[in-house]
C-alpha cells in the first residue's frame, strides 16, 4: 500500500534537497506536485485541499525557510500532517470495557471481506487478548454465508452460533446475546449481511440489529481497492448507523492507498486494523505514525521488529544461536531461516519496512527479487538427504543433478544456494571468532570477507 504515493513523495523531496536553501516558489512547486500525487493516489479532493493548504502555510514560515536544513523541516511538516490525517490513539484498540458479552458489530458492503475479517478479529481476540469469543453470522441472504463463518470458526477453534433455518437477522442477534450471557462469552462478533451497494433495506436491517444488541464497537469493513467508493460507503454508514472504527481490507493489493488517507478524514473515525492478506493471521493494527514514515521512505523498523517477534520461533532462534557460537551452521539451519523469512512476508514484506528503501528501489527492481526463490531454495534443501544437509561438502556433481531433478530446479540454482550458504557459514564463523568484545570493537566491518581489517589470532 502507498507504493506509488511513496515514490512520488520521494521524487519531490529529492528535488527540494538539490536546492539547498528554499524559497517560497520552491515550496509552491513542491506543493503542486504533492497535490497531484495525492489525487492520483485516489485521495478525496476535500482532504487533498486541506492537506496542501495546511502544509504550505507552515512550510513557508520563516523558521522553516531560514533553518539549517529547510527540506528536512518540510518533510517533518508533511509527516506530521499525514499522521494527523491518518491517526488516532485508538488504532488497533478495541473498547472491551463493558459488561460481557461485549458486542462487536461488523458492517459493510458485500464482498468487502466482512466474514473473513470477523474470523481474523476473533483469532486476534482469542490469542492476544485471551478472550472467549462467539462468532455469529447474520447474513441470511448470501448462500452458504453462515456455513462459511462456521468453517472459519472451526479452523480457529472458535465457537460459532449454531444455525436455525429461516431465522431472521434480529432474532439471530438476540439468540446470540442470550447464548453469550448464559455460556460466559467475553465477546460476541456479529457478522452482518451486506449488499452490492448501499440501499434502504440494508440500512434498516443494520440499524435494527444495532438497536437490539447495543454494540460497544461498530466496525466498518471497507475494501481499499474500491478507492473513492470506500470513502462514500464509510460516510454513509457513519451517518446512518454510527461507526466506532474502520477496518481496511486488501491493503496489500492497493499501491495507491487513497482510501486510507480519506476515510479517516471524512468520517472522523479511526482506522483500527488493516487486512494484509488472505490468511487468518493477516490482520494488523493500523499505526498512523508508522504508515506516515513508510510513505515518506522512513521505514517501519518498530513494525519489522514486532513482526519478527510474532513469527520467529523462540526455541529455534536459541538453538541457532548456540550453533552459531560453535560455528556449526548447516543447511537445516538455513532452511529454517528461509521459512522464517517467508512467514514474515518474504523479501517484499521485510524490505518495505526498511528505512530508505525507495532510494534503492530501482536497483531492487532491476535485480528482480523473485519471491518464489525462497520456496525453490527450501525445495532444494528438502530434496537432500539428512547427511547431505549436515555435510554439504559431499554434494558432488551427480548428487547435485539428483537434487535438481527431485526439487524441480537446476544445477546452477543449487550452486548459487550453496554459495549463499557458504557465505552465511563464513560470516557465522567470523562472528564466533570476534566474540562480543571484538564485534563491538570492529563493528559490521569485522564480519565482511577478509575481516574488514580484523586479523584472527
Amino acid at each position: 500500500m502507498f507504493e506509488s504515493l511513496s515514490n512520488r513523495f520521494s521524487d519531490v523531496f529529492d528535488r527540494l534537497r538539490r536546492h539547498g536553501a528554499l524559497t517560497e516558489a520552491d515550496v509552491d512547486v513542491a506543493m503542486r506536485e504533492i497535490r497531484v500525487a495525492l489525487l492520483e493516489a485516489d485521495v478525496a479532493l476535500p482532504v487533498v485541499k486541506d492537506f496542501v493548504n495546511a502544509v504550505r502555510e507552515k512550510a513557508i514560515g520563516q523558521d522553516v525557510l531560514r533553518s539549517v536544513a529547510p527540506t528536512q523541516m518540510v518533510v517533518k511538516i508533511v509527516h506530521d500532517h499525514l499522521v494527523e490525517i491518518l491517526g488516532s490513539d485508538l488504532s488497533g484498540v478495541l473498547n472491551l470495557n463493558a459488561v460481557p458479552p461485549v458486542v462487536v458489530m461488523m458492517v459493510g458492503l458485500q464482498g468487502s471481506g466482512k466474514t473473513t475479517t470477523s474470523a481474523k478479529l476473533a483469532r486476534l481476540l482469542k490469542e492476544r487478548e485471551r478472550r472467549k469469543v462467539l462468532l455469529v453470522s447474520l447474513d441470511v441472504n448470501r448462500p452458504a454465508a453462515q456455513e462459511q463463518l462456521a468453517v472459519l470458526g472451526r479452523q480457529l477453534d472458535v465457537t460459532s452460533l449454531p444455525v436455525v433455518m429461516m431465522e431472521r437477522p434480529v432474532a439471530i442477534a438476540k439468540r446470540a446475546m442470550d447464548v453469550g450471557r448464559r455460556e460466559g462469552y467475553d465477546v460476541v462478533i456479529l457478522d452482518t449481511a451486506g449488499r452490492l451497494h448501499i440501499d434502504e433495506p440494508l440500512m434498516q436491517e443494520v440499524a435494527a440489529i444495532r438497536d437490539a444488541t447495543q454494540p460497544t464497537e461498530t466496525l466498518l469493513v471497507a475494501d481499499a481497492l474500491t478507492g473513492q467508493d470506500a470513502v462514500n460507503v464509510a460516510k454513509t454508514f457513519a451517518e446512518r448507523v454510527g461507526i466506532t472504527g474502520i477496518i481496511l481490507t486488501r491493503v496489500d493489493g492497493d499501491a495507491r492507498g487513497g482510501a486510507a488517507l480519506s476515510v479517516r478524514a471524512v468520517t472522523g473515525k479511526p482506522i483500527k486494523f488493516v487486512g494484509v492478506g488472505e490468511k487468518l493471521d493477516a490482520l494488523e493494527p493500523f499505526h498512523a505514525e508508522r504508515i506516515a514514515g513508510r510513505i515518506l521512505g522512513m521505514g517501519d523498523v518498530v513494525g519489522l521488529v514486532e513482526k519478527a517477534a510474532e513469527t520467529i520461533d523462540q526455541a529455534e532462534a536459541e538453538k541457532l544461536a548456540k550453533k552459531m557460537q560453535k560455528g556449526s551452521f548447516d543447511l537445516d539451519d538455513m532452511a529454517s531461516q528461509l521459512k522464517q523469512l517467508r512467514k514474515m512476508g518474504g523479501m517484499g514484506g521485510v524490505m518495505g519496512m526498511l528505512p530508505g528503501i525507495n532510494k534503492i528501489k530501482k536497483q531492487l527492481d532491476e535485480a528482480k527479487l523473485d519471491e518464489s526463490l525462497l520456496k525453490r531454495q527450501e525445495a532444494i534443501i528438502g530434496s537432500m538427504t539428512k547427511t547431505e544437509r549436515r555435510n554439504p561438502k559431499q554434494l558432488d556433481g551427480s548428487r547435485r543433478r539428483r537434487i535438481a531433478a527431485g526439487s524441480g530446479t537446476t544445477v546452477p540454482e543449487i550452486n548459487r544456494l550453496l554459495k549463499q550458504y557458504q557465505d552465511m557459514a563464513d560470516m557465522m564463523k567470523r562472528m564466533n571468532k570476534l566474540g562480543k568484545k571484538g564485534l563491538t570493537r570492529h563493528g559490521i566491518q569485522g564480519l565482511l570477507p577478509g575481516g574488514g581489517g580484523f586479523r584472527p589470532h
